[in-house]
């Protein structure tokens, strides 16, 4: 029988974190419990306006059909508050409502052909490079570092750039350092795109989530709007993971390949949801402020103990709700993380599964309770002098 296998998967891995997930599946089966450290969704409730309006959009019909491009109404408040806060120069035309993971997808397999590489940094989410290797390009990492505050800097991008590099890949607040980009940073990625004749896809997904500097979008700097994809949603901002709505910002012309893909594939995303996206992003904020204020105290905590445990380093991270730090045990990072999870009933994702420059580091999310980041930090110091023997 011959293969009935795509070779476009062929260098395609699976999820890093699959293994762990087979063994915290065993271990919750023999009655342990485990804290999970490795979850990146906000552990609040979607705020009330939010679901309501959802409710009030089931109960007026809003259960069919609507255009590829999303409802006019959320078109409109998406380009609205990129315009206001963003500074981009959106319209709603620029606009295509889309689960965030989907609108990345879609921005490569649009604009990327056979052979054209992409500039990604390393660590990154781990879905960059299998999307890009999907669509037939080669991911170049750019290695970022805890002394340079896990930033993408742009001499480094530039020693990267080649005759074939179509894209350059920024993710800040970054998942799952935590690092962000600065104004200098931005700035020098924008010119060098100018410079090189290159597209930049802007992850600004965890924008909201920002303890210290400013967030600035590559699309609102000169010259870079019609050469930049923005994609944001309100998975983090909202506590709207389960909803899968997000959208990308575009020039027309990159807009209108990428709704081709949209329209052969989910069509578009749930109507009486989007509804509950207007409400989002015309409602209060005060919850994303909220959300935001307990990230930064548990970020504190979470640093604080794991620096006072021996073999651990952690930088302070600028944003996001992830802390990445190295560690000193001489043991690849998902032995350490299976590790944890037998030895102290922790969840926590190895490094490795961000890319090779994310290896002797793990990656802890403190998108849990104050009282469980305590007891499965407390779990993990009392754990860990077990290596040494």
């Amino acid at each position: 029988m011959r293969s009935f296998h795509a070779r476009r998967l062929a260098d395609v891995e699976p999820s890093g974190t699959v293994k762990l997930q087979d063994v915290i599946a065993r271990l919750k089966s023999q009655g342990r419990e485990i804290v999970s450290l490795s979850v990146g969704e906000p552990d609040f409730a979607t705020p009330k306006h939010v679901r309501e309006a959802a409710k009030k959009a089931l109960d007026e019909g809003h259960t069919h059909y609507t255009s590829s491009f999303g409802i006019p109404t959320l078109r409109e408040a998406v380009a609205d508050k990129h315009r206001k806060e963003n500074g981009i120069p959106a319209e709603p035309k620029h606009v295509l409502v889309t689960p965030a993971k989907q609108a990345v997808f879609m921005a490569m397999l649009a604009t990327l052909d056979e052979g054209d590489e992409v500039l990604l940094p390393d660590p990154a989410w781990v879905s960059y490079e299998p999307i890009a290797r999907m669509c037939g390009a080669r991911p170049v990492p750019v290695p970022v570092s805890a002394h340079r505050d896990y930033r993408m800097l742009p001499e480094d991008v530039a020693r990267a750039v080649t005759p074939k590099t179509k894209m350059i890949v920024l993710n800040s607040p970054s998942n799952p350092t935590g690092g962000v980009a600065t104004d200098h940073d931005v700035k020098g990625l924008a010119d060098l795109a100018v410079d090189k004749d290159l597209l930049v896809l802007s992850d600004e997904l965890y924008e909201k989530i920002l303890y210290e500097g400013r967030h600035v979008s590559p699309a609102s700097l000169p010259g870079m709007f019609e050469r930049t994809i923005t994609v944001n949603g309100l998975s983090k901002s909202f506590a709207m993971t389960g909803w899968r709505l997000g959208w990308a910002v575009a020039p027309e012309p990159l807009l209108a390949e990428m709704s081709k893909i949209q329209q052969h594939s989910i069509t578009h995303c749930a109507t009486f949801a989007q509804h509950a996206a207007v409400a989002a992003l015309r409602g209060s904020q005060r919850f994303v402020e909220e959300m935001r204020t307990e990230f930064l105290a548990r970020r504190d905590l979470v640093v604080n103990a794991l620096n006072a445990t021996p073999g651990f380093n952690c930088v302070r991270p600028k944003g996001a709700f992830y802390v990445f730090p190295s560690y000193s045990f001489g043991i690849p990072s998902e032995d350490l993380a299976l590790f944890l999870l037998e030895n102290a009933g922790v969840a926590v994702t190895p490094g490795s599964a961000f890319g090779a420059n994310g290896e002797g580091h793990l990656r802890i999310s403190y998108a849990n309770s104050r009282e469980n980041l305590q007891k499965g930090l407390a779990a993990i110091a009392e754990a860990v002098p077990k290596l040494a023997s």
